[in-house]
């Protein structure tokens, strides 16, 4: 019997050196990418953006793939099931911050490693061209005349264009259709061919179409004018009572289990921490009027908590969730 054990124990040590010295060695091959959301999506921009100047800092590819659905909840899902072996990343944004409270899933952030937040997005709301508003005062009249027949671009519940018209609600009556599509992405596209009539959208996703004179910026969600977009007014401007959610907007990272080994995570961290600070993914960014985050570890747990903090509290108070954030053990802010 003694012999055994001991066998035992000396097998359980090998097995242990060995995925020590893998984690050393790590990356020994390609990695997988998942976005959470569709192509051409701000999540996707960004994902696709930062992976080519990270990839020579891990010596290996990744393989980037688009895996969008439930608000994000099909990739939270896949990527948490995938071996903890550092091998599997996860390009988000902030929707699983919300799953929880939206009984979407029971999957949020603190079951992943923040391996960089990147950046958050300053959210813009823009209309198709054939429109008749020229502000966000414009169209909420129109829609308190019309309640109902306006369609909106939405991602799902637990989407920036979801919690944006759930914050909307809170200071106006605003009653629009929503429509949903996998990502933002698909819903500007159906925004441009005139299938929904407004959307709120990260600036990073909208800002092309912005600038080449495709859609027309009704507001900036923000409680200031922003230098990405001069003369474009703040939300504030028509409906002042907006201003006690702001500053407020959707965010971009990087994430992997939580189990994934320490040595892995580390050589992740250093990666994407270089990356993001390039002067090219920082020029790209800024020029879709990002502000850039590029932090990791506990500084982007503390982060992801504050937002979902705030977020998750203010939307059960418009009674736009379906369970507390108490029952989460999600404190208030």
């Amino acid at each position: 019997m003694k012999s055994t054990l001991l066998g035992a124990a000396a097998a359980l040590a090998m097995i242990s050196a060995g995925a020590a010295v893998h984690a050393a060695d790590y990356p020994t091959k390609d990695l997988q990418g998942v976005i959470m959301w569709g192509a051409g999506g701000a999540t996707d921009t960004v994902a696709r953006a930062i992976t080519p100047v990270v990839e020579p800092l891990l010596g290996q590819q990744i393989v980037l793939v688009n895996k969008s659905g439930g608000s994000g909840a099909i990739s939270t899902a896949f990527v948490a099931g995938r071996p903890a072996d550092g091998y599997t990343l996860l390009y988000g944004a902030e929707n699983p911050q919300l799953h929880k409270v939206l009984e979407i899933a029971q999957t949020d952030y603190a079951d992943f490693y923040p391996v960089n937040v990147l950046a958050r997005g300053i959210a813009v709301i823009v209309a198709n061209n054939d429109t008749p508003w020229k502000s966000m005062k414009d169209l909420v009249a129109d829609a308190q005349k019309r309640p109902g027949e306006i369609k909106m671009g939405s991602t799902g519940p637990g989407g920036l264009p979801h919690v944006v018209g759930a914050l909307v609600k809170t200071v106006t009556d605003f009653k629009v259709t929503s429509v949903p599509f996998d990502g933002e992405g698909p819903g500007i596209t159906a925004l441009l061919g005139g299938h929904v009539d407004f959307m709120p959208a990260g600036l990073s996703a909208a800002s092309e179409h912005i600038k080449a004179g495709r859609v027309r910026v009704l507001a900036v969600v923000n409680n200031t004018e922003i230098a990405a977009l001069p003369g474009v007014p703040p939300i504030t401007a028509d409906f002042p009572g907006f201003g006690k959610y702001l500053p407020w907007g959707p965010f971009y990272g990087v994430f992997v289990s939580r189990d994934v080994p320490d040595a892995a995570k580390a050589k992740l961290v250093e990666a994407f921490k270089q990356g993001a600070a390039t002067p090219k993914f920082v020029e790209l960014m800024e020029g879709r009027g990002n502000i850039m985050m590029n932090i990791a570890g506990d500084e982007a747990d503390a982060f992801l908590k504050k937002w979902q903090s705030t977020t998750t509290w203010v939307l059960h108070a418009a009674e736009a969730t379906k369970a507390s954030p108490e029952k989460f053990g999600i404190p208030k802010p």
